[in-house]
């Protein structure tokens, strides 16, 4: 709905909001929120489930006017929260009203993830080197697993942990993996290397100290998708 309204709140603290054109949207699962035509996704105000709301034309005390300006007050809606809390709207004007049912939401699906990156380096080992061949994904040490275990031309082990985005953590991790596995007769020497999409500039210096390799993945290139037009403009 967008309507011109004021909205006062009471709880633990009190807030007013002048009398003002705004959106106002309750939501199937009882919530309401008061938008402005800024502040991108927050709302100005807003009472979350579970809460009730009941909508009854304006008392004679605001049928009125407002306080804030010469217009009368034709409904008041107040929403009251399970903690006591009251959002209070005081209309004068609703300028556009519409109910959509929204159906089920499917839930969101993100592309680009660190899954994501792994599963594709998996499938094309050859993105660390000519020769490079998967061991495994996920391979196991005493502190968790590393996320790809590889062997390069020479066949020795290679262990890449995988980020969307680069830090000094992730290096840290990376480096308490190659501690444990390189006391391991078996697999010892292992290398190391740090792929990410975006690896920030002091985790390049500390993974250089480490003795770990840094490689910038691209995303779009592993999944097959050219975007050099895209870069000419």
């Amino acid at each position: 709905m967008i309507a011109r309204c004021q909205v006062d709140y009471g709880g633990k603290l009190t807030a007013h909001l002048p009398m003002s054109t705004r959106l106002i949207m309750i939501k199937a699962d009882g919530a309401v929120s008061v938008h402005a035509d800024d502040r991108a996704y927050k709302p100005l105000n807003w009472m979350t489930p579970p809460c009730t709301l009941t909508v009854q034309d304006a008392p004679e005390d605001l049928a009125a006017t407002t306080s804030d300006l010469d217009e009368q007050i034709q409904q008041v809606w107040t929403v009251r929260g399970a903690d006591k809390d009251t959002l209070q709207i005081a209309i004068a004007e609703i300028i556009d009203d519409h109910e959509y049912e929204l159906g089920v939401e499917p839930g969101l699906r993100k592309d680009g993830v660190e899954a994501h990156l792994q599963a594709l380096l998996a499938e094309n080992p050859s993105t660390f080197g000519e020769g490079y061949t998967l061991v495994r994904r996920e391979y196991p040490t005493p502190i968790g697993p590393v996320d790809l275990m590889l062997h390069d031309a020479q066949g020795a082990y290679v262990a890449v942990e995988v980020k969307r985005r680069g830090e000094i953590d992730g290096v840290e991790q990376l480096t308490r993996y190659l501690e444990l596995m390189n006391r391991d007769p078996l697999i010892a020497p292992v290398t190391g290397v740090f792929a990410a999409q975006e690896i920030r500039p002091q985790a390049r210096v500390l993974a250089a100290d480490r003795g770990i390799t840094c490689l910038t993945v691209d995303y779009d290139a592993l999944r097959g998708i050219d975007n050099s037009e895209e870069r000419l403009f």
